[in-house]
């Protein structure tokens, strides 16, 4: 297929940009900081819309941003190359309406992407999933509420794909309660309660595994233990107390 450049000057910018004969794709080269260096590419369907953008930012002759749109001309998606090493390393999707609907990180620089988190109505933040093995699968997961204050957070601390320990988070945004499951049977087992400036108050053990507290241990301010109760006959009652000296 035969092809011809153009170069035009207008308004002080300077474009080059190939035509195929087809008109099949229209590329735009721009210098978008006047020094003489080209920095921007536009891509172009026959029929003028912008499929393409991309970007060389830091001027060091390399491609490191991606913006993609769709068949309406709306962005679908965007990569970044943020530490310069010519892989991109962060992409953000959005939606058929335009809202950010996700965004994927390779923190690590690595090649995989083990950061994700995920948006909905107003580019709300929603989720955060965590794969800190790199194994492919996610161990962490963050939610948040309105105003993107952390609600909760789950753990899988032996990477076996289930959570075995859950953080619970007040409407301050503190932490108020974590929940573990020791014995691996997918369900809680010990509660850590906290208080005022993060400081543990009390926590709570279920040795039977019924699903309820048998066992309670009292924290003073300075941390230090100061009663044990125990309900030895499991009916939901303390029938027995150590109090620390």
């Amino acid at each position: 297929m035969n092809s011809k450049i153009i170069i035009c000057f207008m308004a002080s910018v300077f474009f080059v940009f190939s035509v195929s004969q087809s008109q099949a794709e229209e590329v735009v080269e721009l210098d978008s900081d006047f020094d003489g260096k080209i920095d921007q590419w536009q891509h172009k369907s026959a029929d003028g819309l912008l499929t393409k953008t991309t970007y060389d930012t830091n001027q060091d002759g390399m491609v490191d941003q991606v913006e993609k749109f769709g068949a309406s001309g709306k962005l679908k998606r965007v990569e970044f190359d943020t530490n310069a090493d010519g892989k991109m390393d962060q992409v953000q999707f959005y939606s058929a309406k335009g809202g950010l609907i996700r965004i994927e990180k390779d923190n690590e620089f690595s090649g995989k992407f083990s950061v994700k988190e995920f948006y909905k109505g107003n580019d709300q933040l929603h989720r955060i999933e965590v794969d800190e093995n790199l194994d492919g699968n996610p161990d962490v997961w963050q939610y948040f509420g309105s105003g993107g204050k952390i609600e909760r957070v789950e753990i899988d601390s032996d990477h076996d794909g289930k959570a075995d320990r859950w953080d619970n988070y007040d409407s301050r945004g503190k932490l108020s309660k974590v929940a573990f499951d020791s014995d691996k049977d997918d369900k809680p087992d010990q509660w850590q309660i906290f208080g005022v400036n993060n400081k543990l108050e009390k926590v709570e053990y279920d040795s039977n595994q019924d699903g309820k507290a048998d066992r309670w241990e009292h924290f003073d301010a300075s941390g230090k233990l100061s009663k044990t109760e125990l309900d030895r006959n499991f009916d939901g009652k303390p029938d027995m107390v150590k109090r620390a000296k």
